[in-house]
């Protein structure tokens, strides 16, 4: 059973500044309370994306495409402890104003009807949370001595 789950929200972070955190493929430990760990083998279109879960449980996504023009990012969920058999990812960037953005993360996922009803609330539950963190992390002073 195909399902969508989208999470679109207006963040205060500048729409370029938000673009730049997410075309970078890794941080996803900073902004997702259910992430514990982010690392990415390679660059770019094709690299790989591992995420270590809160609790235990490991997802790997590639990346298929980093549209710069138009902020849109796109990935495959190639791994994940998820009842799934198929989980793409796309998030793209608008700017509404000059000092906002709107993030609109969309998750295509085919998933049997018994799990259906949780694994749809999980993931809208995660989405927003990083939405959230995204921005509380690009609103964030950087740390003393970084750059």
């Amino acid at each position: 059973m195909l399902e969508t789950v989208n999470v679109t929200r207006t963040i205060g972070v500048r729409a370029d500044v938000a673009w730049s955190a997410i075309a970078a493929i890794g941080g996803l430990d900073r902004w997702f309370p259910v992430i514990e760990t982010c690392r990415v083998e390679g660059q770019g279109e094709g690299a790989t994306r591992h995420l270590g879960l809160v609790g235990g449980g490991e997802i790997e996504d590639r990346i298929v495409s980093i549209d710069h023009a138009r902020r849109r990012f796109a990935y495959q969920r190639t791994r994940s402890p998820f009842p799934v058999s198929s989980y793409i990812g796309v998030v793209s960037v608008q700017a509404p104003s000059e000092h906002t953005s709107e993030i609109s993360w969309v998750v295509e996922i085919d998933v049997t009807p018994n799990d259906r009803d949780d694994l749809v609330s999980f993931l809208a539950k995660a989405l927003s949370g990083g939405v959230d963190g995204l921005e509380n992390a690009l609103k964030r002073p950087p740390r003393e001595g970084s750059p």
